[in-house]
C-alpha cells in the first residue's frame, strides 16, 4: 500500500462542517465541537499567544447591533424623556 496519491482518493468523509455560530468549516461532526470558536461552549475560544487572531474576532469587527446605540447615547448623556426642539419656525410667515 502506498501513502501518497493512490491513498488520496480514499479520502471521501468529512470530520468538519459549517458551525453555525463562526460560519467556518471547523465544527467537528463526531466531536460535536467547533475548532475555530470553541461552540457550543459559552466562552469563545481565543489565546493570547494569537494576537491577529484576536483582532478579527474582537468587538467592532462585527455589526455591534447594540453597542452602536450605546455609543451615540453615550455622546448625548444618556439623556431621557426629554424632545428635541423643533427646527420649524414658530411664527406667522408672509
Amino acid at each position: 500500500m502506498t501513502k501518497g496519491t493512490s491513498s488520496f482518493g480514499k479520502r471521501t468523509s468529512k470530520t468538519h462542517t459549517l458551525c453555525r455560530r463562526c460560519g467556518r468549516r471547523s465544527y467537528h461532526i463526531q466531536k460535536h465541537a467547533c475548532a475555530q470558536c470553541a461552540y457550543p461552549s459559552a466562552r469563545t475560544r481565543h489565546y493570547n499567544w494569537s494576537e491577529k487572531g484576536i483582532r478579527r474576532k474582537t468587538t467592532g469587527t462585527g455589526r455591534m447591533r447594540y453597542l452602536k446605540l450605546v455609543q451615540r447615547r453615550f455622546r448625548n448623556g444618556f439623556r431621557e424623556g426629554s424632545k428635541a426642539k423643533s427646527l420649524k419656525r414658530s411664527g406667522g410667515g408672509k
